[in-house]
């Protein structure tokens, strides 16, 4: 082949590899693109996922517990629950109130009163009076205060129902007094003779009230009347609770014996423990 030949060969060839070539650049040029592409949807692959797992996460988390708050946060002084006079209507030989034990008086507390009007021969007026106060605290696993006293309510006038020994039982409603409240009456015979007892039993929001009250006519006395006992009882159970709601602050005591707790906010319910309901104070 000649000289010529082979330099117009060379000429027609070299426009082929520069497409060639050109070809080639163009790919590998693309492969970058295509891989930072792959490399960006594989990216935000997790990103999304994660985000989706973590809002997820906290539309499912539940709040934090709360419960309603308890309507009264003390009790009174349990020996000074009841006036003066009422004292000396229904205990009139008293000389003080003997207040009863308690490790922690804003949640539980007592006074009793024991009263003998000695006539000698003539014989004696026995008298004996105690008030039970018992205050609920709400609680996030047992409840709100005031249902906590309501089922304690309802185990005191179950109780006081069951007395062994008694004679003539009669339960009522006490209309006016608390939010619910029940009396029963009923006589126990004893070597030195009969009592007539009442009980009456309260409740106020969060507050249960028992108000004990029997009287008995000794050494030949005449046994006293239990219409008149079950009125004192009332008398002095509905000033019980009065004194309850005024411990509590004017708010508490204005109007109504109670002040509504569907008026007070939630709130989260407190550590101290509540209360327990397994008897008497």
């Amino acid at each position: 082949m000649s000289e010529g030949t082979m330099q117009r060969r060379a000429q027609r060839e070299q426009p082929e590899r520069a497409k060639r070539l050109t070809r080639v650049l163009v790919c590998a040029a693309a492969v970058p693109v295509m891989l930072v592409a792959t490399g960006c949807s594989s990216d935000s692959g997790p990103d999304d996922g994660g985000g989706d797992k973590a809002a997820s996460a906290s539309a499912s988390a539940s709040p934090s517990p709360t419960v309603q708050a308890a309507a009264y946060r003390t009790l009174p002084e349990a020996c000074r629950a009841l006036s003066k006079k009422t004292l000396e209507d229904l205990a009139p030989k008293a000389k003080s109130g003997k207040e009863g034990g308690s490790d922690d008086v804003a949640s539980r507390a007592s006074c009793s009163w024991s009263s003998l009007d000695n006539n000698g021969v003539k014989g004696s007026q026995f008298r004996w009076l105690n008030v039970s106060l018992l205050r609920f605290e709400s609680d996030t696993t047992r409840g709100p205060g005031d249902k906590l006293a309501q089922e304690y309510y309802d185990k005191q006038v179950r109780e006081v129902r069951a007395t062994p020994g008694a004679k003539g039982l009669n339960a009522q409603a006490v209309a006016g007094t608390g939010d619910e409240a029940t009396a029963v009456r009923y006589e126990l015979k004893k070597k030195e003779g009969t009592f007539k007892q009442q009980t009456v039993v309260v409740r106020v929001e969060n507050v249960v009230v028992t108000l004990d009250y029997n009287g008995a006519g000794l050494a030949g006395d005449k046994t006293p009347d239990a219409a008149a006992l079950l009125a004192d009882a009332k008398k002095a159970a509905k000033e019980a609770v009065l004194s309850v709601t005024r411990a509590n602050g004017p708010a508490a005591a204005s109007g109504s014996p109670s002040a509504p707790a569907s008026g007070r906010p939630s709130a989260p319910a407190s550590k101290a423990p509540s209360a327990s309901a397994s008897g008497k104070s």
